[in-house]
């Protein structure tokens, strides 16, 4: 389990910044992990301000959403851009659905960081084809802490970490839940639809 870092000193130098990655498939409770640090931030009052792609329309229009259905109100954005003059004075900034930005948003945490903000970043490490997704890897990168969450596989019950898309469809970006997509471990998500023959 991630641990919120607390070894920062205050002192005369400015409030250290750093880049938190919560990845991992559809279903694996990234966004519940991201809501979860985030609302502690809360109770410590500190002041906080959370973003998301504004194409990300699934649930809500503002809020983010958990599967389990908790939610927390974020500001929707066009363009990676946008965030730093939003942010203000925020102390920690959230960010959800990451890999739908643009390759600013790199540019724009490490900014953040560099500035004394916490960045807390959820996404999917990996598209529908077990390709890395857009700007993740590269998050991945540059964070401090990189937690990976899983997922439990919809055919064989194993973990999962892959989003096996159930559409023909083979756009980069196709929004859905449970009517597109499944958790799947390695083996299935390989196995394609011949998962469900076997034995």
């Amino acid at each position: 389990m991630f641990i919120e870092p607390s070894h920062v000193r205050h002192h005369q130098y400015p409030r250290a910044g750093w880049i938190e990655v919560i990845c991992g498939s559809m279903f694996s409770g990234k966004t519940e992990e991201l809501i979860r640090r985030l609302t502690r931030a809360k109770i410590a009052r500190q002041k906080i301000k959370i973003f998301k792609p504004a194409l990300d329309k699934r649930y809500h229009l503002e809020n983010i959403v958990s599967h389990n259905e908790n939610s927390i109100e974020a500001i929707p954005v066009k363009n990676a851009s946008e965030i730093i003059a939003l942010s203000g004075d925020a102390e920690v900034v959230g960010l959800d659905e990451a890999q739908f930005f643009d390759e600013s948003i790199a540019a724009v945490c490490d900014e953040l960081a560099n500035s004394g903000t916490r960045v807390i970043i959820a996404g999917l490490d990996m598209d529908y084809l077990g390709k890395p997704f857009g700007c993740m890897p590269r998050l991945m990168a540059i964070a401090e802490y990189v937690t990976k969450v899983h997922a439990i596989c919809m055919v064989c019950g194993e973990v999962a970490s892959h989003s096996y898309r159930l559409s023909p469809s083979n756009e980069k970006v196709l929004l859905g839940e449970t009517d597109l997509y499944e958790a799947r471990c390695r083996r299935c998500f390989n196995l394609g639809e011949e998962a469900y023959h076997q034995e």
